[in-house]
């Protein structure tokens, strides 16, 4: 999943946002370091997303010059969060559906915690969706 950045001349440096996600904000000196700097920008905008359990908006299509790949783990947190906001499943519903502990939950919807993909696999099963791999 790519999120397309735009990044524009800001004084002596560079500035990045991103049209999906307005949280996401930052800048550098150099336009290097600001493309660098933008994916933290909008790992650290997901958090909140998912600390308020709202739906992470879809990434747009379209001609921009700069895109921002996030990590195959976060889009698949991604994924999930977005299906059980949709379908009002609360983190103790999912527990339950995965015969597993809220807490347990937690750490599969915490973007710093590292899950195995097995386990988001069940995750997402539990929420009546199926993950497919593709090499492209």
């Amino acid at each position: 999943m790519k999120y397309p950045v735009i990044i524009e001349k800001d004084g002596n440096g560079f500035f990045a946002r991103f049209p999906d996600i307005p949280e996401a904000l930052t800048g550098a000196d150099t336009k290097e370091e600001t493309l660098a700097e933008a994916k933290n920008a909008l790992l650290t905008a997901f958090e909140f997303y998912f600390e308020d359990q709202r739906t992470v908006p879809a990434a747009s299509d379209g001609d921009y010059a700069d895109w921002v790949e996030i990590p195959l783990s976060v889009e698949a947190k991604v994924l999930l969060l977005n299906s059980m906001v949709e379908q009002r499943i609360t983190q103790s519903d999912l527990a339950k559906r995965m015969d597993t502990t809220r807490q347990e939950v937690q750490r599969i919807i915490d973007l710093n915690h590292s899950t195995k993909i097995d386990t988001l696999d069940r995750a997402i099963q539990a929420v009546g969706k199926r993950f497919t791999l593709a090499a492209v």
